[in-house]
């Protein structure tokens, strides 16, 4: 299938529809996603991009319906990860000596990965590939998300192709950001950033600084996953101008596991104690045995405090925390505050090794936390209460 962008640029990708994780088992995409490859064609033609390789033989097949592929000049790969690049194999197999253009880390990714000695062209910030009335012009932008991203602004219909930059994993036929579900695509968007490009924000920073630098007019934004922003484009981009700095919203979100309901009851207090100390806080829980860790992690991105709560186990805590303090770290989320709490039978290190876990994450920690022996009495829930409270207040000063 083949959607026109404009009448000489066209969409060649995928809809996955059935996609319900990505990156292995990481990252959940409870709407699918789409794998966006687009074909220009001027005096010269060029195909950015390819698709997964589950996808690579209906890419090939349904790119010939569009094309004769031996008419394509240029393969420019933006980002060698496979599902962008999934397709190469079958698709250079029909035409093998069709120059490859990409960054210097980009032929490193792709001969890492397929082993193939392809016609590649390293191209750098600045530098031009001219298709007839049209120049593509390349903009390295490493470690958003792999160190062999760029984006490619093409003159004349001033769009830009921005690879993971500005991307959704949303599925949908209607191709354009005006077209659909704005809260849809708004949680789409900001789950994506959280979980994929939060890590970066230093070089998301510096990136958008340098798009402005260069002051290029932008009609068009064509990600490579999800919808094509065409409708006031610039507002993705200046949603990352937020996100990217110190971002926050007024949240606090929860994130715990209990084995016979006490730390549950403990969660419970403390956001009963932040909803009494301040009714417009928006307030979140994920209990991790059942919940998703991507929603989790999207929502500790949007809270000005995350809490953590598990009972002690074996003189640490549930499996479930310690993922989700992994997930937390590597987020390098910035301007939180966090506490933690927990229950214990005996040995009760379920509080300092909570905290740590948020130290590691650079999450300031707002109190010394909270341990309740066995089963939490009334005195302890309390005690939540007040840490609510206290976190409350907290929130209210930054």
């Amino acid at each position: 299938m083949a959607f026109s962008i404009k009448p000489h640029i066209q969409w060649v990708g995928k809809i996955d529809w059935e996609l319900k994780h990505f990156h292995g088992e990481e990252l959940s995409t409870h709407r699918g996603s789409s794998y966006n490859a687009y074909l220009i064609q001027d005096e010269k033609t060029a195909l950015i991009d390819t698709v997964w390789k589950p996808f690579a033989q209906d890419f090939v097949a349904n790119l010939k319906k569009e094309i004769d592929l031996h008419t394509i000049d240029y393969i420019i790969s933006l980002h060698g990860e496979v599902d962008h690049s999934g397709a190469l194999v079958e698709l250079l197999k029909e035409i093998p000596d069709t120059p490859i253009y990409c960054t210097a880390n980009g032929v490193k990714s792709l001969k890492g990965q397929y082993h193939g000695d392809w016609n590649f062209q390293v191209v750098k910030t600045g530098d031009t590939l001219q298709l007839g009335k049209r120049t593509i012009t390349f903009v390295e932008a490493p470690m958003l998300h792999w160190p062999d991203t760029m984006f490619a602004y093409l003159s004349d219909d001033h769009i830009l192709f921005s690879s993971d930059g500005f991307g959704q994993h949303y599925a949908s036929e209607s191709f354009y950001n005006d077209l659909v579900d704005q809260a849809e695509l708004y949680q789409e968007a900001l789950k994506y950033y959280a979980n994929i490009l939060s890590p970066f924000h230093k070089q998301m920073q510096s990136k958008l600084k340098a798009l402005a630098d260069m002051n290029l007019p932008i009609e068009m934004i064509c990600p490579a996953h999800g919808i094509i922003w065409r409708e006031n484009p610039m507002q993705i981009v200046q949603a990352y101008e937020k996100w990217c700095h110190q971002y926050t919203e007024n949240q606090v979100t929860i994130v715990y596991d209990s084995m016979w309901h006490g730390t549950s009851l403990m969660a419970e207090a403390v956001a009963e104690g932040l909803r009494t100390e301040n009714q417009n806080l928006t307030i979140k829980l994920f209990q991790m045995g059942k919940a998703d860790e991507s929603d989790a992690i999207t929502e500790a991105f949007r809270s000005k405090a995350i809490l953590l709560g598990s009972p002690t186990v074996n003189r640490s805590v549930l499996p479930t925390l310690s993922c989700m303090a992994t997930r937390l770290k590597a987020a390098s989320l910035q301007n939180k505050i966090g506490a933690s709490f927990g229950t214990y039978g005996w040995s009760g290190e379920c509080v300092k090794v909570l905290n740590a876990y948020l130290e590691e994450a650079g999450i300031a920690l707002a109190h010394e936390g909270i341990r309740a022996n066995w089963n939490p009495d009334e005195t302890v829930l309390q005690s939540c209460r007040d840490l609510g409270k206290i976190i409350a207040q907290k929130c209210r000063e930054q």
